[in-house]
Parts: structure tokens; sequence; C-alpha cells
């Protein structure tokens, strides 16, 4: 008689697997290729450990029509400019990731995440090394975008832009503090005479950023380079409150937390308070200063956790302030492009958020009711695992994960023969037939996270469609962390 009953409880187990079968992701691996992109994203001489080995040198001539050497760094996306404006961003993304969740990295994950961090804070130190001057860009974008082009075989101008006091780039000064302290943290065991030298480099960035106040993109000879690509659209006040609150994390120093509670009101830190990316640092901005007053207890900067825990209840539902916009499939939603960018950054926020919580035992009141720390990690892992491929199309968005992923990414390097197999030259327009061929990429971009699905779930893996197909380094520097945790804490 109790055979039935068994075959009853074969079938619910098998129902609960089946079920639970599409979340069984490899953390592990996704961390490891998350981090590998960023090897496929690099300009300048490329060392013998290069692992995406498709790639060969690129932008050696960097800097020479101001005599310095502007070598190295990443490009942004699919095209071959250096925007020193999301590359700093990318930058204290990544090391952030390292300093909140390192410690959850296998070592080797480790090691190449600060090797990751370093390729571009070599560069960034590059940009701040001549006083009152800040190098915000290599390349011009209208000749670039007009060309599809290998980077090895760049042909197109590589415009330095500039800003030199009196002018001002708070913006990306602000941005460049921020990475620099941040990654002074993340470096301060394993290398301390480095860490020390990117501190250093922070504070003058900053001064730089403080003293002559105003955007980069203001500027008449810049803002022909960098907008509409990465024009200041949101205003520079949000970068000085964010390197202040880096230094004051990376440094202890009074004096910087001074400048965050007297400034926080005239610089507009209560502004905005629901959007993180490489423009707007507003809720990063929230989050990053919340750790003092949950975990030290400063409660002249109440402001700032009121302000973060009123964005982190809009994200949730249940709650009677929830106004953010999800897909059918639950993914995070914002208009304008390169979605996932949004759903990263708010989900590391989340995970950062509940690590704070939970050391301190604490919940946010969200109205009518109370959010815990579990309940931020799990809306997170939605968000991760909707983007590794538990989604309507059954794709994973990470290039290289899983058995099914975007074939035809928005990448020149990755869409044209690799020069290892055709060393020729292909000039700008010669690259066209490859822009617009049907065949997959030849080159596998391993670890590259596309711009993702549009509001519908919908995902048409189409080159030319660049909202959609084109992967950004700071898509990728947010999921480090994120994987991260996932990697030590898979079922939160």
């Amino acid at each position: 008689m109790a055979l039935p009953n068994f075959n009853v409880y074969l079938i619910l187990l098998l129902l609960v697997l089946l079920v639970n079968s599409g979340s069984a992701h490899n953390y592990e691996e996704a961390l490891s290729k998350a981090i590998l992109f960023f090897e496929g994203q690099r300009s300048g001489f490329l060392p013998q450990d290069q692992r995406q080995n498709w790639r060969a040198n690129s932008g050696l001539g960097d800097g020479w029509t101001y005599s310095v050497d502007l070598t190295g760094g990443y490009y942004d996306a699919g095209d071959n400019i250096k925007f020193g404006f999301p590359m700093a961003f990318t930058t204290t993304m990544l090391a952030w990731s390292v300093i909140e969740f390192g410690d959850m990295m296998p070592p080797n994950e480790h090691r190449n995440a600060l090797v990751a961090i370093r390729w571009a804070t070599d560069y960034l130190l590059k940009t701040v090394s001549q006083p009152n001057r800040i190098f915000v860009q290599v390349g011009d974008p209208i000749s670039d975008h007009n060309c599809w082009e290998r980077p090895e075989d760049m042909d197109t101008s590589r415009t330095v832009y500039a800003v030199d006091a009196p002018n001002s780039a708070s913006d990306v000064a602000g941005e460049t503090a921020a990475a620099l302290a941040a990654s002074s943290m993340a470096f301060r065991s394993s290398d301390p005479g480095y860490s020390e030298t990117l501190l250093r480099n922070a504070v003058e960035a900053f001064r730089f950023a403080d003293t002559y106040r105003g955007a980069y993109s203001d500027n008449p000879n810049v803002r022909i380079g960098v907008c509409p690509y990465y024009c200041d659209f949101d205003g520079y006040q949000d970068e000085l409150l964010w390197g202040a609150a880096w230094l004051r994390r990376a440094t202890q120093d009074e004096n910087f937390l001074d400048y965050i509670q007297s400034n926080g009101k005239t610089l507009g830190a209560e502004d905005n308070i629901n959007e993180f990316g490489w423009d707007n640092k507003h809720a990063g901005l929230n989050v990053l200063v919340s750790k003092e007053v949950l975990e030290g207890n400063v409660l002249s900067l109440e402001s700032y956790k009121t302000s973060a825990e009123s964005f982190l209840c809009t994200l949730i539902p249940e709650t009677s302030s929830s106004h953010i916009e999800y897909t059918p499939g639950g993914l995070i939603y914002r208009p304008g492009g390169s979605n996932l960018q949004h759903a990263a950054s708010i989900a590391f926020l989340e995970l950062v958020y509940a690590n704070y919580l939970s050391r301190t035992s604490q919940t946010i009141n969200c109205g009518n009711i109370y959010v815990n720390a579990q309940t931020l990690r799990q809306r997170a892992k939605k968000q991760v695992d909707y983007i590794l491929g538990d989604n309507p199309m059954g794709m994973s968005y990470m290039v290289g994960y899983g058995n099914k992923y975007p074939q035809r990414i928005h990448h020149r390097g990755s869409s044209l023969p690799s020069i290892k197999d055709h060393p020729q030259f292909i000039a700008c327009k010669e690259g066209s037939i490859y822009f617009n061929s049907t065949n997959p990429n030849p080159n596998v971009l391993v670890g590259a996270i596309v711009g993702g699905p549009g509001e519908d779930d919908v995902y048409d893996d189409d080159r030319a469609d660049f909202r959609k197909s084109e992967p950004t380094t700071y898509i990728n520097a947010p999921f480090v962390g994120i994987l991260a945790y996932f990697v030590a804490n898979p079922n939160p």
C-alpha cells in the first residue's frame, strides 16, 4: 500500500528538482568569465599571460600629441575609444567589488580581479600625472564610429582630450578620485606601496575636482568629443560627494567626513536618489555613506541612510513606495538602452546594503513592511539568475556562459577576424562586411554581458542593435562583486 505514496513522492521530488534546476548556476564559472572579459577590452601593450588571445597590442601611440604616455586602459564597449568618465566608474565598481566581496572570491579570481583593476588604475594615474590637468579621453569618436575596424588596425584619429585649470572637470576628476581611493583599499594588503601611490593621487584628483567646479562636457573643446556619448547629463555635484565619500572610507580623515556632512545639501545629495550608473552616483553614494551610520553610528550622516533606504524600498513591489519597472520576466527595466547596467548596479547595491544590515542586525522600515537583508539578497539573486539564463528567452546574456548566449555582439574586435588568423590590414570600410554579416562573431569575447533584452524580455541577437547587443565595462564591473557573493552564498 506504500508504493503509490512513494511514487507520488518521487513525482513531487522531480517537480521540485525541475523547478529549481533553472537556478542551479555555476557562479564561480560566471565570476571567472566576468573578470576575463576585461582582458578583451585592453588597450596598449598586452602581457605574455593575456588570456583573450585573439587580441593583440593596440593604441601604442596614445598621448603622443601631448608628448605623454597615455597607453593602456580599457575600451569602454564595442568601439576603440578610451572614455575617461565611464572607465573611472568601472574602476571604482571593480574596486568596490573586491573591498566588499573579495574575501568570498576564490584566491585565483581575487588575483585576477586585482589585475583587472590595476590595468585601469595604471592608466588613470597617467591621466592625472600633470599638475592642474586631467586627460579625459583618447580617440575621436566620430572617426572611430564611422569605421568598423579592429583595435589592432586603428588608423582613426587618436585625439587627446584634456582639461586644464581653471577649466572644470569635477565629474571626471571626482570619479577618478573615487576610483583611485577605492582601489587603494583593494591593494592595501597585497601592495602597500602601490596603494599609497593611488591614495596620494586620489587626493590630488579630488583637489582639482573641488577647486575648479563644473562639468567637463561644458568645455567646448571637450564637448565635441565626449557628447552625446558620455556627456555629464546629471551634473558634477554627485561626483564631488562620491569622491569625498571614497576618500573618507579610504583615509578615515575627518576632513572628508566634514565635507560630506556640510556639502550634502548644497551639492544635492537628496536629489535623484533612485539612480546609479556611470553618470549619476546618488544611490551608490547613499549606500556607501550609510555604512558609517549603520556600523559606526555617525548620526550626522543620517540623511544619506534615509535616502538609501528610500531608494531600496522602491525596488520591493510589496511596499507602498514601489515604483520601479520590471519586465514580465522579472528584470529591472529602465528605458534608454544598455539596460543590464541598471540591473547589475542595483543588484550590487542591494547586496552591499544587505551586508551592512546583517552585520548590525537591522532592517529597513518601508512603511507598510520591514525589509531585511535576506529579502534584498533574494531580489538581487533574481536579477543575477535572469541575466545568467533564467528568463523567457532561456538565454544567458553573458557571452560564453551557458548553452545559449549572444553570438553577434556589437563589438569590433570580436566580430572581425583576429589579427592572429588574418594578419593583413583590414581598413575602415572594409570591416563593414563583417558588421553586416549574419554569421556569429569569430572571436568569442568570453564574459561580456550585453545590453540585454527590451521591456518585453525579447532579445534578437542583432549586431546592429547596439542598445541591446553591445557589452560595456560598467555592466561587468558590479557583476564581479555580485557573483563573488553568490559563489560563497548560492542560496541566500
